[in-house]
């Protein structure tokens, strides 16, 4: 009989075996407490003395061949690599969970995506999501003794799940210097695959020239939340602005993604924000990610501006 090891509870005050090798201890230490049969009879250990811990309690079967130490928590980390692991020695960590292992993201999903190749025949395993499809050598990695897509791509698939979006793919081109031109190739070797529309759209977005991409947004939602008395690239104080309300005084500039700035951009910005106010405009500023993630927000913050709330 096989378990979720996801459910369990780890024992306390459980012994351990007496005569465990240091190969083994090592193992178990730099793998988070998760074994499979293969590595144990790799560093020595045979198939018996495996089914002998089973049987003492001491480990536990996740999953066929896949098992857990019990004289430790089983965490996050834990649970990642069974996940993966239960679909074998290929399989590999993807979305979310690859994102979460890379370091882009701070919160490990509840479930476990994992991607197999086509052709391989797996049995889904509770607690993860199977995808199936071939993926290129440069798209694979291995970290920590783990399969996971590698970062262009994890960015770009992470990027369009529920949970990770235009905040995602901002925090991995801000923080974790990922080129824009490597997700495009990513992306572009795995067309068709799922969430492929989505992330395109977001790589779209990141590109130069998204400023005037953002400001079109801009101009469909306030058409599309009935908010009129306003003029688009309009000069206030010698600047151009990119809406502006001059009945309520209200100006309104709008950025591409965070990471497209620099500090000569950074200083033409606050000397131009500084003349707007100086004439009496109240500046209100949005970005890309503002837009098209919390639309009913700017929307909101728009509306309270003009009428003087």
């Amino acid at each position: 009989m096989f378990h979720d090891c996801g459910w369990w509870e780890p024992f306390e005050g459980r012994a351990r075996l007496i005569g465990v090798s240091p190969l083994l201890d090592e193992h178990l230490r730099d793998h988070d407490g998760v074994i499979t049969l293969a590595q144990a009879q790799s560093i020595g250990v045979s198939a018996y003395a495996v089914e002998r811990r089973v049987r003492t309690g001491h480990w536990r079967r996740c999953t066929p061949g896949v098992f857990f130490v019990e004289d430790r928590q089983f965490s996050d980390a834990a649970r990642v690599r069974v996940g993966v692991l239960g679909y074998g020695s290929d399989a590999a960590a993807s979305g979310l969970a690859a994102a979460w292992w890379l370091g882009l993201t701070n919160f490990a999903p509840q479930i476990v995506e994992v991607t197999v190749a086509r052709g391989r025949r797996r049995v889904h395993r509770p607690g993860t999501r199977l995808r199936r499809r071939d993926l290129a050598p440069a798209d694979l990695v291995e970290r920590r003794g783990l399969r996971v897509t590698a970062t262009p791509l994890t960015v770009v698939e992470a990027a369009s799940r529920q949970g990770g979006g235009a905040p995602l793919l901002d925090h991995a081109l801000q923080r974790h210097h990922a080129d824009l031109a490597q997700l495009w190739r990513a992306h572009l070797r795995n067309k068709g695959r799922h969430g492929s529309p989505r992330a395109r759209r977001l790589l779209q977005a990141a590109e130069d020239g998204t400023r005037s991409e953002a400001e079109r947004l801009l101009s469909r939602l306030l058409r599309a939340a009935g908010i009129t008395g306003w003029q688009a690239n309009r000069r206030i104080a010698g600047y151009e602005v990119d809406v502006v309300f001059h009945g309520a005084k209200v100006a309104i500039e709008v950025d591409g993604f965070a990471f497209h700035t620099d500090s000569d951009t950074f200083q033409r910005d606050r000397t131009k924000q500084n003349a707007i106010a100086l004439a009496g405009y109240q500046l209100l500023r949005f970005t890309w990610l503002d837009l098209t993630e919390y639309p009913e927000r700017v929307l909101s913050e728009i509306t309270r501006a003009i009428r003087g709330g």
